[in-house]
């Protein structure tokens, strides 16, 4: 009788998994249908909200599927989606262009994202496993205007899936223009966020430790920054090592300075306060040789991160007088409880090579920044709001 019923209970199992996979293959076939239809229904939920603007990142109330595939490919990697046509009118080529623009805040040029490009036929199984997947969709008897809409972890977790739609091919190129700087950000945010869930399970314990008992605050610093320094109102975590015969360092310091009034943000005060601090904590490898900021370089930008207030200030570093230097970023915010200026910042020295991605990997770890007034808090998400792109109606 045993035997019989466990008989029973394995054919139903079976029963159940060959559904549940045969959905995921007739999903798979349809894939840009049913990318399209999911972007709909996000759009439409969306309606009436403004262009260009932001809302909180929501985690979806559907649980991804224990059938969902892993999805496929590095951070910072595009695949562009498109008809022959497409191709002949120069629609991937202006999107492409946006998509490989220059890193902002980096000497050397780097393109934002790495972009794969293929014809919609190409788009195989295997290929719908990509991380980022942008289809472009031109079709003047189906579409009046341009729009952006996309869908989460349709083939694979962690999964973007983007479609824009345009009436014609002078239409989509006057959208991705107009929202060039979009674009970028809304891949970027999403990478960045995707680096703050692993920094969640994986983080450097001895800096968040420092961290915690010099500033009564927190920070998910990358696990591989093992040699940790203290100073004065000052915590440098770092990792120094040699990747292909070249020495890298990636590092994040976090320190602070009392807050003054709403000048104390201005770019004049920011580098003083720097150079200030850099000067006094990371010296060069001679007396008299320090950490400075390069000037002319910086680009500073007015950011809300968790709810209030950031400045965030891209640029270059060197040392005084020393041929060594690289590029940086930092986020300052404002710690009402203790009136100071709490800053996190990352920097980065890998000479003559490619520095988008261990750089990025680090600013990720500045918004995992928590002030002594956040700590308590029951609800509080650590990912940076999406950027919503979003033509009113």
């Amino acid at each position: 009788m045993k035997q019989f019923i466990l008989k029973v209970c394995m054919m139903l199992l079976a029963v159940t998994v060959t559904v549940a996979c045969g959905n995921g293959a007739q999903k798979g076939d349809n894939a840009q249908e049913g990318a399209q239809t999911e972007a709909k229904a996000k759009s439409a939920s969306n309606t009436g909200k403004a262009k260009k603007s932001k809302k909180k990142n929501k985690k979806s109330s559907k649980k991804k599927s224990i059938f969902t595939p892993p999805s496929a490919g590095a951070p910072y990697e595009v695949l562009l989606v498109a008809g022959e046509e497409d191709f002949r009118t120069g629609a991937v080529d202006s999107l492409y262009n946006v998509l490989t623009d220059d890193v902002a805040g980096v000497a050397q040029s780097e393109p934002c994202f790495k972009v794969s490009r293929i014809n919609k036929a190409g788009l195989s199984k295997t290929l719908r496993l990509c991380r980022n997947i942008i289809i472009i969709n031109i079709d003047p008897g189906q579409f009046t205007k341009a729009k952006f809409k996309y869908s989460r972890d349709v083939y694979a977790a962690p999964q973007l899936v983007v479609t824009i739609q345009a009436h014609d091919v002078n239409q989509f190129k006057r959208f991705v223009s107009d929202n060039h700087d979009m674009i970028i950000e809304f891949f970027t945010r999403a990478e960045l966020n995707r680096q703050i869930d692993l920094l969640k399970e994986d983080h450097q314990m001895h800096m968040r430790e420092e961290v915690r008992k010099m500033f009564g605050a927190d920070i998910w610093a990358p696990a591989e920054l093992t040699k940790v320094i203290k100073g004065r109102h000052f915590v440098w975590g770092r990792c120094e090592r040699f990747v292909k015969r070249v020495e890298q360092e990636l590092n994040i310091v976090v320190y602070s300075y009392p807050y003054r009034d709403l000048n104390t943000f201005t770019e004049e005060y920011f580098v003083r306060k720097r150079d200030s601090v850099m000067k006094a904590n990371i010296p060069g490898p001679t007396e008299g040789k320090y950490m400075m900021t390069t000037k002319g370089f910086n680009l500073v930008s007015d950011e809300v991160v968790h709810k209030h207030y950031a400045q965030v200030v891209r640029g270059l570093w060197n040392i005084k007088d020393y041929d060594m230097g690289g590029p940086f970023v930092s986020v300052s915010r404002v710690d009402e409880k203790n009136q100071r200026v709490v800053v996190a910042e990352a920097f980065v020295y890998y000479p003559n090579n490619p520095k988008r991605d261990y750089l990025r990997k680090l600013e990720a770890a500045l918004y995992t920044l928590r002030l002594p007034d956040e700590l308590d808090l029951e609800k509080f998400s650590y990912n940076l709001d999406e950027i919503i792109i979003t033509p009113e109606d």
